[in-house]
């Protein structure tokens, strides 16, 4: 790589931007910790790290510089940048976007922290550990990872090779580092919630540095650089709220609403003064959408939703997890609208926050699903539950996430169907996320053996049009558990009924082509003629059926093994696109 400190320049967190930030990709030295010495033998004085990695790729993968695969336990990370003189005086946070899974940070030989979880972003505070602002900074960083099933790992494998539909892993950093710059008076984080029928957005703020300030935070709303609403609070405790009326003369509907085809985002600047000193500015936006259930079927913005999403795993053949450059993450979302898919369901990962701040300027639809562990044991229902509040919180503003998928396949709560202590693990999970978020659905356990879901979504692989539209004609023996649907499975778990909830066939397909090496679903077909009839018959005996309001095709790319892509790993179309998008919005 002929600049390696060009790597992924760009904003990491492009929903709440400040313009004071450096960031820390690049090479960092870098050494394997295989006997795990490295805290015992004070490795984090950065002297005995003796190779080189690119950061945010890891070692695992050919971008990082290594393309090892053999699974390390532990690893190490050095990184000796000089900051910028202008922000002598500034608190310094240091932002991790991923690192996997357990990751220890020292500064200058101090320890500042530690975090458990692979899929979170995650900070530290560490100006009392730096030296002088004209001096070299030492940053070291240790990760630990494990191949534990009780561990979050999503489609991370836990053997030494790739199985079924598990893939290489990920270990250590593998998102975006970077320091941002602040005051000791900040504006630590703001929830956005919109609400379309009372036209009114409602702000929360968390405010750093509150007590005995004269502090206030000025809330700038525009829609197209043209002015909305300006309002200024006061800042009496750490937490305030308010709501504001933003229809506005200055179009003609008053409100413009984001949705697919029409992606309206109305841009935010908070700006916390102390007396009339100006003491941090953040950019953020938001966008004026509703998700909504009756009847069975899904509203977006008071209208029916069919959702036409494509299974989307996020895997590039150099870069694994990482997205390669921000243009990888355009080009996926590009080809995916091009193929008439109105949206995407991120499976078994948590994506770069880049992803989801295009999908939100390009009006795709995400559902926004945790990466699995494969054991239920009281570790893991712990580091679970810690990491997706992290995550249902940091994702929160995002308009383009729609619905929240805590659980699939019954991965990690493999006794679900019977066991109740299982059951009650996810049901706390539902409520725990709308205790975050009243305001999206939440599907618990997609594709079979729900417990309290808000839509009943359903897994089926079946090759042929006609099989399927038998097995579908009438609906109350698979939601009245009454007869399996997909490999022997019901889709409740015992104890567990039906409650009118609408119907998603949320993986289905994965067509594959005849090949020496990998798989599919089903048969492999030998042309793309009968690719695009297969995908043409079955696609259509899902729409034909009157209940289901909507489908997900596996998937966008094949992924390393699994060669049931519409694209390859390095999208390039397998058929024609226009044929696949006629065939969806027909």
């Amino acid at each position: 790589m002929a600049n390696t400190e060009a790597v992924r320049q760009e904003y990491p967190r492009p929903q709440y931007v400040r313009d004071e930030w450096m960031n820390l990709n690049g090479e960092w030295d870098f050494r394997f910790d295989d006997g795990n010495v490295g805290e015992s033998q004070m490795w984090y004085d950065g002297s005995v790290l003796d190779r080189k990695i690119i950061v945010p790729f890891s070692y695992e993968s050919k971008a990082s510089g290594i393309g090892e695969e053999t699974h390390h336990a532990g690893v190490w990370y050095q990184k000796k940048p000089k900051l910028p003189a202008r922000y002598e005086g500034k608190r310094v946070i240091l932002h991790f976007q991923a690192s996997d899974y357990v990751t220890k940070v020292w500064v200058n030989g101090r320890f500042v922290g530690q975090h458990t979880g692979g899929y979170a972003a995650f900070s530290f505070d560490i100006t009392d550990s730096l030296h002088d602002i004209h001096s070299e900074q030492s940053i070291v960083v240790k990760a630990e990872d494990s191949i534990s099933c009780f561990q979050p790992r999503g489609k991370q494998r836990w053997k030494n090779e790739n199985f079924g539909c598990w893939y290489t892993q990920t270990t250590g950093i593998w998102q975006t580092v970077w320091l941002e710059f602040m005051n000791d008076a900040s504006i630590r984080h703001v929830k956005i919630t919109p609400d379309i029928d009372s036209r009114s957005v409602k702000f929360e703020y968390q405010v750093d540095g509150a007590s005995g300030r004269n502090l206030r935070v000025e809330t700038a709303i525009t829609f197209q650089g043209k002015p909305v609403k300006q309002v200024s609070s006061l800042v009496d405790r750490e937490r305030i709220s308010l709501s504001l009326d933003i229809a506005s003369d200055i179009h003609e509907w008053r409100v413009m609403l984001w949705q697919p085809g029409q992606p309206n985002l109305y841009d935010v600047e908070l700006t916390l003064y102390d007396g009339s000193t100006l003491v941090d500015r953040v950019h953020s936006y938001f966008g004026m959408r509703k998700i909504s259930i009756e009847n069975g079927f899904i509203y977006l913005n008071n209208r029916p939703l069919y959702q036409r999403l494509l299974l989307d795993q996020g895997y590039w053949p150099d870069s694994l997890l990482t997205p390669p450059s921000e243009e990888a993450i355009i080009e996926d979302i590009d080809k995916t609208l091009e193929m008439g898919f109105n949206g995407v369901r991120k499976h078994q990962k948590i994506e770069d926050a880049r992803f989801l701040y295009w999908c939100d300027r390009k009006g795709l639809l995400v559902w926004s699903e945790m990466a699995a562990s494969y054991e239920f044991s009281d570790q893991a229902v712990h580091q679970f539950t810690q990491e997706w509040s992290d995550i249902v919180c940091q994702h929160y503003n995002h308009p383009c996430i729609i619905t929240w998928v805590p659980f699939n396949e019954s991965w990690g709560v493999p006794q679900i169907y019977t066991e109740r202590k299982q059951q009650a693990f996810t049901e706390t999970i539902y409520h725990l996320t709308k205790a975050l978020d009243e305001t999206r659905p939440v599907v618990v356990n997609d594709g079979w053996e729900h417990t309290v879901s808000d839509i009943l979504t359903l897994h089926d692989y079946e090759e042929f049009g006609e099989q399927f539209a038998v097995r579908y004609k009438e609906k109350g023996p698979i939601v009245n558990n009454e007869r399996s649907f997909s490999k022997h499975k019901l889709a409740f778990a015992q104890g567990h009924e039906y409650k009118g909830q609408p119907i998603i066939i949320s993986e289905y397909g994965g067509i594959a082509f005849k090949a020496d090496k990998g798989w599919g679903y089903g048969s492999m077909v030998p042309t793309e003629e009968a690719f695009l009839k297969r995908y043409k018959d079955i696609t259509q005996a899902i729409k034909d059926v009157p209940y289901v309001c909507g489908y997900c095709y596996t998937q966008t790319t094949d992924v390393q093994q699994e060669i049931n892509g519409l694209l390859t790993e390095d999208r390039k179309p397998k058929v024609d696109l226009k044929a696949i998008r006629a065939i969806n919005l027909a």
